[in-house]
C-alpha cells in the first residue's frame, strides 16, 4: 500500500454514519486520527507541512485542498470546521481569530464600494461600529432597522441591497428576530441573510434550517464554554465558504490559531448539556429578578412577559440560552447608572467581565462597557439605559447567583 493509499484508507475511518444526531456529531465529527489512532483529536502546532516532492508540492499549493502553511489550512482547525459545520447543518464551515474578524471576512468576501446592508439596530455595539464606521470608510453603507419590526427591514431594502445582517437573541436585550421572515426578505431582494448564532449556538438554534443563507459565531463563547481562547467562524454553502471566503482568508490572513482551535473543539463537545444546564438556570434567575421589587425590568426570551417569548420558544429549542438582562428602578439616567454600579460591585461570587458564556456567570453595565463606545443617541435607539445590567448565566449553584444579586438589589 503506497502512502497516499494508506492516507486515504485512514480518512475513510472519519466517514460516520448519516443521520447522526447534533450531540452525536459534537464528539465524534472531525478528520480521521493519525498512524498514531489518538482518540482525542491530535493538536498540530505547526506553521509549514513537508511535502513529498516538488510537483506535489505545486499541486496542493494551487488546489489548495492539502496541508502546506498554517495560514491557509491545519488539521486542527479542519476538524473544528468540520465539526460546527455538521452542527449547524451546513455544507462547511470556515474558522476566524475571532468572532469580530468572522464579520470582516464576511463582508471583505461578498461586498464591495457602493453596496448596501440592512443590520439590526440592537446588535453587538461593536458590530454596530463596524458596519457604521470601518466598512463606511470603504464605500459599504448600511441602515440599521428595528430588530422586531419586519416593516422595517423591507423599507431599509435598495436595489444596491446585498446583505441582510442580523443577531438573535441581541446583546444585552436578547430581542429575537423572525429568522425565516427575513430570509423571505432578503431572499426577495436577491439578497443573503447572515444571522449571528452566538447566543444560542447550535445547541438551541439553526438558522440555516430557518431559511438563512451564512451563520456566524463569535466562537469565544459558548462554542468554548469556558472563557478561554477567541475564535469565530462562518457556516453556510460550500461554495460561498471555500470559493469566496477561503481565497480572502488566505490572503488577509485573519487565521484561527491551532492551540484556539483545539480548545473549541473540546468545548464543543459538551456544549449541548451546557446550554441546557445555563439556560434552565437563567430562567430561574430571571423569574427572581422579575419579582425582585428593585428591578424595573427583566429582559429574557424565556419569560412569558418578553415580546417575543413564543417565537424564541419556537427557534431556540423551547430554551431561552443564558443571558439575560434588566432594568433598575432609578429617577433618572444619573441615579439609575448609580444604582447599577452599587447592584454590580456589591457582588462576592459573580465576575464583573464584559465576556459571556463561560461556566462562570459574569455581570457587565453594557452602557459603558460593551456598548460604551456608542454614542448616546445610539444607545438610547437601541434600547441600552444606564440602569441595565447584564448577566450571562453560569453553572454556580441558582441561590447562590441571586443571593450574590440580593447584596446589591437588597441595600439600594
Amino acid at each position: 500500500m503506497t502512502p497516499r493509499d494508506d492516507e486515504a484508507a485512514r480518512l475513510a475511518r472519519a466517514q460516520l454514519p448519516e443521520g447522526l444526531r447534533p450531540e452525536t456529531l459534537a464528539v465524534r465529527t472531525a478528520l480521521a486520527p493519525s498512524q498514531h489512532g489518538e482518540n482525542s483529536e491530535g493538536l498540530f502546532l505547526t506553521s509549514a507541512f513537508i511535502q513529498p516532492d516538488a510537483q506535489t508540492a505545486a499541486r496542493r499549493f494551487a488546489e489548495m485542498e492539502d496541508f502546506t502553511y498554517a495560514r491557509t489550512s491545519n488539521p486542527t482547525v479542519r476538524s473544528l470546521e468540520a465539526r460546527l459545520a455538521a452542527m449547524e447543518g451546513a455544507e462547511a464551515a470556515i474558522a476566524t481569530s475571532t468572532g469580530m474578524s468572522a464579520i470582516l471576512l464576511l463582508v471583505m468576501g461578498l461586498l464591495k464600494a457602493g453596496d448596501h446592508v440592512v443590520c439590526s439596530r440592537s446588535v453587538f455595539g461593536s458590530t454596530v461600529s463596524l458596519f457604521a464606521k470601518e466598512f463606511g470608510k470603504f464605500g459599504v453603507e448600511t441602515s440599521f432597522v428595528s430588530q422586531t419590526d419586519l416593516a422595517e427591514w423591507r423599507a431599509a431594502v435598495r436595489p444596491s441591497t446585498k446583505l441582510l445582517f442580523a443577531e438573535t437573541p441581541t446583546n444585552p436585550l436578547t430581542d429575537v428576530c423572525d429568522i425565516a421572515a427575513l430570509a423571505d426578505i432578503a431572499h426577495d431582494a436577491g439578497a443573503l441573510l447572515t444571522v449571528d448564532n452566538t447566543f444560542c449556538s447550535p445547541a438551541l438554534q439553526r438558522p440555516l434550517a430557518l431559511g438563512a443563507d451564512l451563520v456566524m459565531h463569535a466562537g469565544t463563547k459558548y462554542l468554548d464554554g469556558q472563557g478561554r481562547v477567541m475564535a469565530g467562524s462562518l457556516c453556510g454553502p460550500a461554495k460561498l465558504i471555500h470559493d469566496v471566503f477561503g481565497a480572502t482568508l488566505r490572503t488577509t490572513g485573519m487565521t484561527l490559531a491551532p492551540f484556539n482551535a483545539w480548545v473549541v473543539l473540546k468545548g464543543l463537545e459538551t456544549l449541548a448539556l451546557r446550554m441546557k444546564a445555563q439556560s434552565e438556570a437563567a430562567l430561574a434567575v430571571a423569574r427572581w429578578l422579575e419579582a425582585h421589587p428593585a428591578v424595573a425590568r427583566v429582559y429574557y426570551p424565556g419569560l412569558p412577559s418578553h415580546p417575543q417569548h413564543e417565537l424564541a420558544m419556537r427557534q431556540q429549542s423551547g430554551l431561552g440560552g443564558a443571558v439575560l438582562s434588566f432594568d433598575l428602578r432609578a429617577a433618572d439616567a444619573e441615579a439609575a447608572r448609580a444604582a447599577a454600579f452599587h447592584v454590580i460591585d456589591r457582588t462576592r461570587v459573580l465576575s464583573i467581565a464584559t465576556n459571556l458564556g463561560d461556566t462562570k456567570s459574569l455581570i457587565t453595565h453594557p452602557a459603558t462597557t460593551s456598548h460604551g463606545r456608542l454614542t448616546e443617541a445610539q444607545r438610547q435607539a437601541a434600547g441600552i439605559g444606564q440602569g441595565m445590567v447584564r448577566l450571562a448565566v453560569g453553572l454556580e449553584h441558582v441561590d447562590d447567583i441571586t443571593d450574590d444579586l440580593q447584596r446589591g438589589l437588597g441595600s439600594l
